[in-house]
């Protein structure tokens, strides 16, 4: 018996088709419902379906006032506010690609992004990094003033044109840029009974800022797609604190990240959440520590999805479906999920790399620009996600660990590459390591090994570093070594200073 999960075809979308448009396509039906509530420290901001429509298509109208036309892309430089999601949308709503990206990311980094995407217009808050170069640039506090402008048409289309532009960590240390279709948001429905069991009737709140590519997703699309209401807490409000809002505001979903469920355990006490049917878990494993205090002291269950830029998720656990602890659940209905050896899917029980078919309606058009890139995460049918794992004879699938040295930093993959590229620089640096080190049961960090001739000061390393690289890519510590291990042939061997580390911690 092989490790290959296929429950048949996902429905193809229409053939015209608008990614904007199908997200709020029940905008009409629910005009007073909120879509949207923010949580602030000591205020709570509205948004009702109606309302919310008409600052997205005001907001497309104010856009081709710019002089964009369809397929020209837009660089979003956005806080963590209402904006990110309404500009998001309004660009595609008009054929026109919105570029997302982190605003933790520096200058430096910003400018290779440029490069890459040639935008012909920036959305900038002027708090936020920006681009060096002479672009058009549409200031972020002029964006509520387009909310009331006339509505745009919706740009109706092929389901597998360009829709938006995101960026992930490369193996080669340089961030690539993925291509979605507007099928993307189509093939999300798989989600709905395949992870958060989502109806019209839930509120979902989800912990993450407005501008990560998990909050756009999972607690904004998503649950406005369905007539859900969204609740997404404001800029600066701490997490210890989510607890008290899930119940005041009778969240019946609450998603994050592993590390916020931490946070927010810390004090080992939880309030009442009557309203409360389950957490939702994504961008890195969820340890059992967590998992299980979670569970005993909430009283609810927390499933936990897999999956990464190019594909989203497509293995997950549910609330009709659960999984056994330790594995991340199973192929969503309608996916084709393999673990993978050489010669194709791998017999039941054995390890290989987690795979989906190149047919998945949410896997990505490609790398932008990179052909080669493109074909080489292919073997076959099959798109290789670098990520190993094993398939039970039921069909639940343990997630074992990459293929590669990439990094998790709090769901975001970073390349070591990337980040020691910009140690190396160091003119007191002679060679650097990076690396992801377990510090706990239930807590990673991103540290660098270096060799230099003496101990270098850690907070000039710290600054060095926080000029070139965003925070979440940033070193948690830095371990100064005479030498670093190679393999025969003078390759670093990242797998060999692991084993040291332990090692040398017990």
């Amino acid at each position: 018996m092989l490790s290959l999960s296929d429950t048949g075809p996902f429905a193809a979308p229409p053939t015209s088709f608008n990614l904007t448009r199908y997200v709020l396509g029940r905008a009409a039906d629910l005009a007073d419902k909120d879509a949207l509530v923010v949580l602030g420290e000591d205020s709570v901001q509205g948004w009702c379906f109606g309302t919310l429509e008409a600052a997205v298509l005001g907001t497309a109208t104010g856009l081709l006032r710019q002089g964009l036309t369809p397929g020209d892309r837009v660089l979003m430089r956005l806080g963590n506010t209402v904006e990110f999601p309404i500009v998001y949308l309004a660009c595609i709503a008009v054929g026109v690609v919105p570029v997302p990206t982190s605003s933790q990311l520096t200058q430096a980094e910003v400018d290779g992004i440029t490069a890459q995407i040639t935008p012909a217009l920036v959305v900038q808050d002027p708090a936020i990094a920006a681009p060096s170069g002479e672009i058009a640039t549409l200031q972020a506090d002029g964006l509520a003033a387009l909310h009331h402008l006339p509505p745009a048409a919706y740009d109706m289309g092929d389901p597998d044109r360009l829709a938006y532009i995101i960026f992930t960590s490369g193996t080669s240390g340089k961030p690539r840029a993925v291509c979605h279709a507007h099928r993307a948001i189509w093939a999300r429905q798989m989600m709905f009974d395949g992870w958060y069991g989502l109806s019209e009737t839930d509120r979902m709140l989800h912990a993450g800022a407005f501008n990560w590519t998990y909050t756009l997703g999972t607690g904004l699309m998503d649950p406005w797609t369905v007539g859900a209401t969204a609740l997404i807490p404001a800029a600066g409000f701490m997490p210890d604190a989510l607890a008290g809002r899930v119940k005041d505001h009778r969240a019946t979903i609450f998603a994050a990240a592993p590390g916020v469920y931490r946070q927010i355990l810390k004090s080992q006490t939880l309030p009442e959440m009557p309203a409360l049917r389950h957490g939702l878990s994504a961008g890195e494993r969820m340890p059992d520590t967590t998992r299980i205090l979670w569970e005993t002291l909430s009283g609810v269950a927390v499933h936990e999805a897999y999956g990464m830029s190019e594909c989203s998720t497509f293995v997950s656990a549910s609330p009709a479906r659960p999984a056994p602890h330790g594995s991340s659940g199973r192929a969503q209905a309608g996916r084709c999920v393999a673990i993978v050896g050489p010669g194709g899917p791998v017999p039941v029980g054995e390890e290989g790399v987690i795979a989906v078919h190149r047919d998945d309606p949410g896997l990505m058009l490609g790398y932008l620009d990179q052909p080669e890139e493109t074909t080489a995460r292919f073997q076959g049918d099959w798109f290789l996600t670098g990520d190993t794992g094993c398939m039970a004879a039921d069909g639940t699938i343990t997630y074992l660990g990459r293929a590669d040295d990439m990094m998790n930093a709090g769901g975001y993959r970073v390349s070591p590459l990337e980040v020691e590229a910009v140690l190396n620089a160091h003119p007191d640096v002679v060679e650097a390591a990076v690396i992801e080190l377990r510090v706990k049961a239930d807590a990673s960090i991103i540290a660098a090994v270096y060799v230099a001739d003496n101990v270098l000061d850690e907070d000039a390393l710290n600054r060095f570093a926080s000029s070139r690289l965003a925070r979440y890519k940033m070193p948690r510590t830095y371990i100064h070594r005479d030498t670093l291990p190679k393999s025969a042939n003078g390759k670093l061997n990242r797998h060999a200073l692991r084993a040291q580390y332990e090692a040398d911690h017990g």
